[in-house]
């Protein structure tokens, strides 16, 4: 597992493609489900905190993810409990987060049953 803060590089996207057609997809969007951010009692998935998922034919997952905001009190722990819960399903090899800010988190990148959640609909 590493955690790392990584801009993307000249020319490439700002979000990746997330890797929807690999058969592991699905089990590593629900193990994001199980990590929460401790002040909002919604998964970081449904919160859009996951900006991409991407799988390698071998297993091998990177995850590109933000928080709510750069002063979050578990910006240094989040990515570990992500990578836990990750790397705790079968078939996956390795795991990789990148901790990102761009683009800025903002509430409308919340799931409809997040925003349902916390009242705003």
């Amino acid at each position: 597992m590493t955690a790392q803060t990584t801009p993307p590089a000249e020319g490439e996207p700002l979000i990746r493609p997330s890797s929807v057609d690999h058969p592991l997809y699905e089990p590593v969007v629900e193990a994001c489900r199980t990590v929460y951010d401790p002040e909002i009692p919604v998964n970081i998935y449904d919160l859009g905190l996951v900006y991409s998922i991407e799988i390698d034919p071998a297993g091998w997952v990177r995850i590109a993810m933000s928080l709510t905001a750069p002063g979050c009190p578990v910006a240094g722990e989040m990515p570990g409990w992500v990578a836990d819960a990750v790397g705790a399903v079968p078939g996956v090899s390795q795991v990789d987060v990148d901790l990102v800010w761009e683009p800025q988190w903002g509430m409308d990148m919340m799931s409809d049953a997040a925003r349902l959640e916390l009242g705003f609909m």
